[in-house]
Order: structure tokens, then sequence, then C-alpha cells
């Protein structure tokens, strides 16, 4: 099968699953799931590209080990916040913004799958990676992966941690990475990216692979992610997350600035 016929039916399968999470939203008020599946059918795309691929055997199997464990981990992560919690502030005011309009609902979820195409464009890259595959190549894609998943499900860990707590209602996170970044798990997403860079290098559409971390910085930093969450966080958490914006990096990890912190008491 073609590259071009391989990221079809990737859009087709995303197309389906999204239009079976339109209707489980439907059932249950809750758009968090458009995360869930969004995450899956990105990891998926990995698995189908790896194996549908004409590249090295070694660049593929390596794909299908990383593309697919960070699906699986994020998907289940947010499963288990969409299951076990009301809907997500950013959708509870986007379904007020639209007045529970479900035709505008089914467009939202058909526009990510095919934000699942254009994040499947770096393993379709790496998974045409030539027959002699550096090794050492593809050890950097690993330790890249590795690092970039384990900083992200620290970060979540962290902040789940925090909210478990009654007394932090209404708080701030600023434990652990957080105190650092205001995004930390967002900022290691986008670190994740590089790791096929490293994949695709030797591969006819190497550069397609950049997309990856340029498409998510954009997306992350002026479009569905920091924008979104944060509005959400000051209608919520109002002054105490306006010092913690005064005081911290937005999503590049670095050392907070503690005298703004001091001077807001």
């Amino acid at each position: 099968m073609s590259p071009g016929l391989a990221l079809l039916l990737v859009g087709v399968l995303a197309a389906v699953v999204m239009a079976g999470g339109w209707q489980w939203q439907r059932r249950r008020n809750n758009a968090g799931i458009v995360d869930v599946l969004w995450s899956a059918c990105v990891g998926g795309s990995a698995l189908l590209l790896a194996a549908i691929g004409d590249g090295a055997w070694q660049a593929r199997a390596v794909l299908t080990v990383l593309g697919g464990l960070w699906g699986a981990r994020l998907a289940l992560h947010l499963w288990h916040r969409v299951r076990s919690e009301p809907e997500d502030g950013r959708y509870r005011h986007l379904r007020a913004h639209w007045q529970g309009h479900q035709g505008k609902f089914f467009l939202f979820f058909m526009a990510q799958a095919l934000l699942v195409v254009l994040f499947a464009l770096p393993f379709a890259a790496a998974a045409r990676s030539p027959q002699h595959t550096a090794w050492p190549w593809l050890a950097a894609a690993v330790a890249i992966w590795i690092a970039s998943v384990a900083g992200e499900a620290l970060a979540d860990r962290q902040l789940a941690r925090f909210r478990t707590d009654p007394a932090n209602r209404g708080r701030t996170c600023r434990a652990g990475l957080w105190r650092y970044s205001r995004h930390p798990n967002y900022f290691f997403e986008w670190l994740h990216w590089f790791a096929y860079i490293a994949l695709a290098v030797g591969s006819p559409w190497d550069w397609l692979a950049w997309s990856g971390p340029v498409v998510m910085y954009v997306f992350l930093r002026f479009i569905s992610g920091i924008p979104y969450t944060e509005a959400q966080a000051l209608r919520t958490r109002g002054e105490d997350y306006r010092a913690y914006q005064r005081s911290t990096p937005m999503l590049f990890p670095w050392f907070p600035n503690t005298g703004a912190e001091e001077a807001n008491r």
C-alpha cells in the first residue's frame, strides 16, 4: 500500500472512531472522550503505518513500541479522568458557548480525526526509514522517548496527587515539576515528538517528521492547549493563578521568579 493510501486509511478509521465518540458524549454530556480517542487513534496510526510501511524492520519495530505505548499510556490516563470526573471545564465552556449544539460537536469530533492524520505524518516518515538504519539514531529515539514519557507521567501523577487533596480545592499546583513550568505535561508531550525525527533519519520523507514537534507546539501554545487551559484556570482560581503566571514560566521549564510570588502575598 502506498503511503498516501495508508494515511487515507488512517483518516477513515479515525473518523469512524470519532463518530462513535460523538455518540458517547451525546449520551453522557462529556466531550472529554475526544481526548481519549485522539490519543488512542494517533497511537494506533503508529501501529498501522509501522505494519504496512516499506522501511527497515528495525525502525518499524521501534516505531511500533514507541508510538503504541505512548498512545496507550496517554489514552488510559485520560480515560481514568473522563470516567471518574465531571466534564472538563474547557468542554463545559464550549458546550455553553455552543448551547449544546450537537452538529457543532460532531464537526469538532471530525476535525480531531483530521488531526490524527496530521500527527501520523512523522510515523509515516519513520516507517520508510532506509534498510540500514543507524543504531545510534534508534538509540537516540528510544532515549528521547523514555525521558519525555517519564517526565509527562511524573507531571501527571504530581497533579493528580495534588487534586485529590480536598484542602487544595481552588488552589494552583506548584509541586514538583509544576514549580518550574505551568504546563510541564505539555512540555514533555512536545518533547516526545523529537523521538520520531531521530527514527526517520535517512527516510525519503524525513522532513515530514519535523511536523510532529512543530504542529504540536503551535496547537499547545496558540490553539487548543495552553490558551484554553489557562482561561479555565483563571475562571476557577482567579488571583492565585495570576500570581502563578507571574512567577512561573509558561511552557519551557526554568527556575520560578520567587520575588514575583512573594510580592503578591
